[in-house]
């Protein structure tokens, strides 16, 4: 009788604290479902700010490239990013990339 009560208060121990953590990890995938979409939207205007940028002073050049699209564009495109920042990178593909040896002095100051 002992091993059956045993067995009924593990198995009902089981269920509660199986729903217990079931909720607190549908509370924390909500959680990280919204940090993703802030996550996104930070990059999504980061990404539109710099193109814009790049687009108006006719050119980039290669670290400004390499960041924009390695450590913002890409990472924001795999956590499910529109396509409205894919257009603007587009677009700075098209224009020239110069080597920042070739700028002049004045060309780098107005970069900053």
């Amino acid at each position: 009788m002992t091993t059956i009560m045993i067995a009924i208060i593990t198995a009902l121990g089981g269920v509660f604290s199986a729903n217990g953590l079931w909720t607190f990890l549908s509370s924390k995938k909500s959680k990280n479902c919204e940090l993703t979409k802030m996550i996104v939207g930070l990059g999504h205007s980061r990404i539109c700010e710099l193109c814009e940028k790049y687009i108006v002073r006719g050119y980039i050049t290669q670290d400004e490239y390499e960041d924009l699209v390695d450590y913002i564009y890409t990472p924001y495109k795999k956590l499910g990013g529109n396509g409205t920042a894919e257009k603007m990178v587009n677009e700075v593909e098209k224009l020239p990339i110069i080597p920042p040896q070739s700028l002049s002095a004045k060309e780098k100051g107005k970069e900053e």
